[in-house]
């Protein structure tokens, strides 16, 4: 789904503006914490919470000075075909000033909220400039066919070469009859610097094969089927075919490669197209409940049947094509679960990618603390909240929401796949109909992992580099692991001289096994390794501390302390600001031998 803009709010004077804007594009409102009175969620800091809204690709309209947002997003710029759209406001709603993104919406909402508010579009890009026009963002429905080519194309009309116009009319300009070619059409068209090719997007493309089916296979009966038509693959708005195909290789490939959408039905509304088909198959009903799935599929995205089934050993296609260009898509898509992780909860440790994730998820499934740290970034999501002891039950839900056609994130704290959710859900996915798995649509779901900052690695880089050497970790947590597994490990990882992270190393209820650990390492490992423990990592409360491996006391752990354990080799080295913890890898006993044996080189030519 597309992900909806944000406007930001930092103070009073221009908080009613804020919300005019709002109102104006379908937005949530961010406002700035003790500046702003009302607002759908809060944020400490102007630059940080810009910056991750930014990262997430979610695009910013600020009330502000343009200043703030240049200095909040500058970090971040790299491809501007990638970057969201920033837009900045006067506090007093007079000028709007699109700052980046220009041509991928920038300009139209800058546009959109000065018709709006019946202020000034500060907009200057060259082409909108000169022309009125960003000839690299069609209206919706089209396709340009040579983007690679705008830039050029629009040089070449701003040096005054002119325009001529080839099929439909899609731009407000004027055809002089000049160098520059803007040519509409359904069919392949060669394009060039001198030529930009628009394609309506009017044909949706249905899809069927046997289970399996090899994506070169498809993909070849697609572009034949196309090229004997007539028709640009850029003219194709969406991809369909039957629910139960949605976890097709072949058919989530020909999507991709067409940048479109794919799009899915039940066999019931496939079956209201029978009247329509003009291969109906007794055997296709027999098989999955209708008499039709690409002619079926590609009628139910509308339209009228232009080719009708073609068909390969393995696969089959059909196309329709409707009166104007295709830009409600009907069907369901395939649903999609988003395992995150999102570090220790601070935004600065959540990596971009989960950040974009949960920004583009339609509801967000987790522990509800965990949800809650998200911030404003989770303003205005549907939201289950699970508590803990209810993770099966949160993954279920999550699987089967998926499965319904739905963007769902599954929110875990850490990384997800380091004891966490991840592993679960697979289970889940795993478990056949007779061991409590989830149900067949659930499994045809895309699953989305994503790396997150691990209690491990925010420890390990508050400490310094305890993990430069050998390392491993240890739940401590018997509520899923035999007891008897846990101790055995604990002796081979003493014996192994590994650097240990222990997490879950105490409850409420349970506090012996930290005890026990300590005094198996003892057994091992010097009395005076250091030991770190690293309480409510990355947050205002963040808690760090070193002890001896003799002196380790459980009281002084709880839930949310991960506890380190150095090697033999592990050391503190004295810093001004304290005490960093550090695990040699060898360099220095390499380095110490090289001058050995430089030295006795340099002694043996001397001699």
């Amino acid at each position: 789904m597309a992900v909806k803009p944000v406007v930001l709010a930092l103070s009073r004077s221009g908080e009613e503006v804020a919300h005019r804007v709002a109102a104006l594009i379908g937005a949530q409102v961010h406002g700035r914490d003790g500046r702003v009175e009302r607002a759908d969620a809060f944020f400490a800091n102007a630059l940080d919470h810009a910056r991750d809204l930014f990262a997430a690709g979610v695009p910013v309209v600020g009330v502000c000075a343009s200043g703030i947002l240049i200095r909040a997003v500058a970090p971040m710029l790299s491809d501007k075909r990638a970057e969201p759209p920033v837009v900045s406001v006067s506090d007093d709603g007079a000028v709007v000033v699109p700052l980046l993104g220009g041509h991928r919406g920038a300009n139209r909402l800058a546009a959109e909220i000065a018709t709006g508010l019946g202020a000034v579009a500060a907009v200057t890009t060259a082409g909108d400039v000169a022309m009125g026009v960003a000839l690299d963002e069609p209206p919706l429905g089209y396709r340009l066919a040579n983007p690679e080519d705008a830039k050029a194309a629009m040089a070449l009309m701003l040096a005054g070469k002119g325009l001529r116009l080839t099929g439909e009319a899609i731009f407000d300009v004027e055809d002089t009859g000049g160098a520059v070619e803007l040519v509409v059409s359904e069919a392949p068209v060669n394009g060039g610097e001198e030529r930009l090719v628009y394609h309506p997007q009017r044909y949706a493309l249905g899809l069927g094969c046997a289970r399996g089916c090899d994506a070169e296979e498809m993909w070849a009966l697609v572009c034949d089927t196309l090229a004997g038509a007539g028709i640009a693959p850029g003219a194709v708005a969406c991809v369909a075919s039957i629910d139960l195909k949605a976890d097709e290789i072949a058919m989530n490939e020909v999507a991709r490669r067409l940048g479109v959408p794919f799009r899915l039905f039940t066999a019931a509304e496939l079956e209201d197209q029978a009247a329509g088909l003009a291969n109906p198959s007794d055997v296709v009903f027999a098989e999955v409940g209708c008499h039709g799935v690409c002619e079926g599929a590609a009628l139910a995205v509308g339209g009228d049947l232009v080719v009708a089934k073609r068909k390969t050993a393995n696969a089959t296609c059909a196309l329709t094509r409707s009166a104007e260009p295709i830009t409600e898509m009907l069907g369901r898509a395939r649903g999609r679960l988003s395992v995150v992780g999102i570090g220790p909860g601070q935004a600065a440790w959540r990596t971009p990618e989960v950040s974009h994730l949960v920004a583009e998820a339609e509801e967000l499934v987790g522990y509800g603390l965990y949800i809650d740290l998200l911030g404003p970034l989770a303003a205005g999501k549907a939201r289950s909240d699970f508590p803990l002891g209810g993770e099966e039950a949160r993954c279920r839900y999550a699987l089967e929401q998926a499965a319904l056609g739905k963007n769902v994130a599954l929110v875990c704290s850490g990384d997800a796949g380091i004891y966490a959710m991840g592993a679960l859900v697979f289970e889940l996915l795993d478990r056949g109909p007779d061991e409590h798995g989830v149900s067949d649509a659930a499994r045809r779901i895309e699953v989305v992992c994503s790396p997150g900052v691990s209690a491990l690695q925010g420890a390990a880089a508050r400490a310094g580099a305890p993990l430069g050497h050998d390392f491993c970790t240890i739940s401590l947590s018997d509520l899923l692991t035999p007891r008897d597994d846990i101790i055995r490990r604990l002796h081979a990882a003493a014996e192994g001289d590994f650097v240990i992270a222990f997490y879950n190393p105490v409850s409420k209820t349970r506090r012996t096994l930290l005890a026990e650990a300590r005094d198996i390492l003892l057994k091992h490992r010097p009395a005076d390794t250091p030991v770190m423990l690293a309480s409510s990592l990355g947050r205002p409360e963040e808690y760090i501390r070193y002890r001896r491996l003799d002196e380790l006391e459980v009281d002084e752990v709880d839930m949310l302390t991960v506890v380190l354990i150095g090697s033999s080799n592990s050391r503190l080295a004295q810093l001004g600001e304290g005490p960093r913890m550090f695990t040699p890898r060898g360099y220095a006993r390499k380095i110490d031998g090289d001058l050995a044996q430089a030295r006795a080189v340099e002694n043996t030519g001397n001699a």
